[in-house]
């Protein structure tokens, strides 16, 4: 299904793209492996990670996205990879070295975070390049500027929710 919806991109470029950056995540060390490997330094096991109940939050930004991937091409882009995927290097920038520091992970135990930052500076580039192009007009760019709007806030909901289970020890 990724595939044939990759394949009706509108350009080349977005398509390989998206392409390199699913090879990206999937090749070699699998990104969801690498913040699994986190999640075994701070003490829970793959099986407790894999098997564990989503926050509210987190399942309505999975949902979001799926719900974003499903929008015209632009608004998508948009959404995804302005609205979220460039969001990250900024949020990791700032996280990563306190849990170097403050809380003592090695490198190998924070690989995820500092790929990302890296990574995703370069995605969202891209991401903003694509967007612009795919959205010629004023109406498409007030789609797009609205569907970065929603995945702001729904990064702020998600981050939120993190916040509230585990920091404020609140339930869910």
């Amino acid at each position: 299904m990724v595939r044939d919806r990759v394949r009706r991109l509108p350009d080349p470029d977005a398509r390989d793209f998206l392409l390199e950056n699913i090879i990206e995540e999937e090749s070699g060390t699998k990104h969801v492996d690498l913040l699994i490997r986190f999640g075994e330094a701070c003490g829970v096991s793959r099986a407790d990670v894999e098997g564990t109940r989503q926050l509210p939050s987190t399942r309505a930004l999975t949902a979001w996205c799926y719900e974003m991937s499903r929008k015209p091409f632009h608004v998508a882009a948009a959404g995804l990879l302005v609205g979220l995927e460039s969001q990250v290097p900024g949020i990791y920038k700032r996280n990563l070295p306190p849990l170097r520091t403050h809380y003592g992970f090695n490198d190998h135990e924070v690989e995820f975070f500092a790929i990302h930052i890296e990574a995703d500076e370069v995605h969202g580039e891209r991401g903003y390049q694509i967007v612009e192009r795919h959205s010629p007009t004023s109406e498409k760019q007030a789609e797009a500027a609205e569907a970065v709007r929603e995945a702001t806030e729904m990064r702020w909901q998600y981050m939120t929710g993190l916040h509230r289970a585990f920091v404020l020890k609140e339930d869910a």
